[in-house]
């Protein structure tokens, strides 16, 4: 498909790789690279990490992951936030020139390609006007250490200042069932544009996939957030019910279902779940072969979660959010 009117074009369904190095528990190499592998024999070509996820890490696994099938892949990574691996609760943002620069050269050395297709700010740096960010990316795309340029957590009119100084090919934003925050300003601006969308955590964070685990483990991150948690967790759990229940029309998973919905949300729309099992790809691969009805899909689109993504959203106004 093509994503946005510069030229990009990607898989219709991509691959989140953060949680093969980070946030969700355990890593495992071995069953990442597997995933990696499987997803391009399924044609899900479409690569998504960033530099911060594993501090480097995600990187490396997948740099190494995609070797020697480099032309297959459409692969983008992240800059912007930074991180302490001493202690990862620690979060800051950089939007300066200079950082912008010294950023894809340490993203291509951990990758071990001469070029990235795609390059997001991660985080908006309220303290360096996006201009200048974007210049500097811009910058990277005359030099060939880039083709496309894109924003994360952007909001409607930070995005319209980005795209007068270069063209952004994509925004990369939480967009689920259960998060909608981008319908009232954020999609517009990016269709008016000729913006294409790429929604990140698309399954909610697992939770619609109606196989979240009993228990999370120590340090994976969705303990911090309100969903999970107390009442929240139990109503969210129990709008995961009416999405199986439609899911059962359809010999299909919830996870399917929500997958089905975000893709049937326009032809400029490419999720990226993430997973780093490979029973879990080819759940999500299938999706594609779903069509939901319009009374179904007007159904879900009901549905409204308790509790806020973050913990704290001010961050929203900013768009300053701490991780995805």
């Amino acid at each position: 498909m093509k994503l946005g009117t510069q030229g990009a074009e990607v898989s219709r369904l991509g691959l989140g790789c953060m949680g093969m190095s980070f946030a969700y528990g355990a890593a495992d190499d071995n069953e990442s690279v597997a995933t990696l592998h499987r997803a391009l024999d399924l044609g899900i070509t479409f690569l998504d990490t960033a530099d911060m996820y594993g501090f480097g890490a995600n990187e490396e696994l997948v740099g190494a992951a995609i070797a020697d099938r480099r032309d297959e892949v459409f692969l983008a990574t992240k800059f912007g936030i930074i991180g302490d691996p001493r202690d990862p609760s620690k979060r800051d943002v950089s939007g300066s020139p200079d950082y912008v620069r010294s950023a894809i050269d340490a993203s291509l050395q951990r990758l071990g390609v001469d070029h990235v297709d795609l390059y997001y700010q991660h985080r908006v740096d309220p303290g360096v006007p996006v201009e200048e960010t974007v210049g500097a990316m811009a910058s990277l795309v005359e030099a060939g250490k880039v083709r496309y340029l894109g924003l994360s957590e952007a909001s409607a009119e930070t995005i319209r200042r980005a795209h007068a100084v270069h063209p952004i090919t994509t925004v990369q934003s939480e967009w689920s069932l259960f998060s909608r925050d981008i319908e009232e300003s954020v999609l517009p601006a990016c269709r008016e544009l000729g913006i294409g969308m790429v929604p990140y955590s698309p399954l909610g964070r697992g939770m619609l996939t109606g196989a979240m685990p009993s228990e999370l483990a120590a340090d994976d991150f969705r303990r911090t957030l309100p969903r999970f948690s107390g009442d929240n967790l139990d109503a969210n759990l129990a709008l995961v019910e009416e999405i199986r229940s439609v899911a059962a029309r359809y010999d299909a998973t919830p996870g399917q279902v929500a997958l089905a919905w975000v893709l049937a949300q326009g032809n400029d729309v490419a999720p990226i779940p993430g997973t780093k099992r490979r029973k879990y790809l080819e759940e999500n691969a299938a999706a594609l072969q779903l069509e939901l009805s319009a009374d179904d899909l007007a159904g879900l689109s009901k549905l409204t979660p308790a509790g806020n993504r973050y913990p704290d959203m001010n961050w929203v106004a900013g768009q300053t959010a701490p991780q995805d």
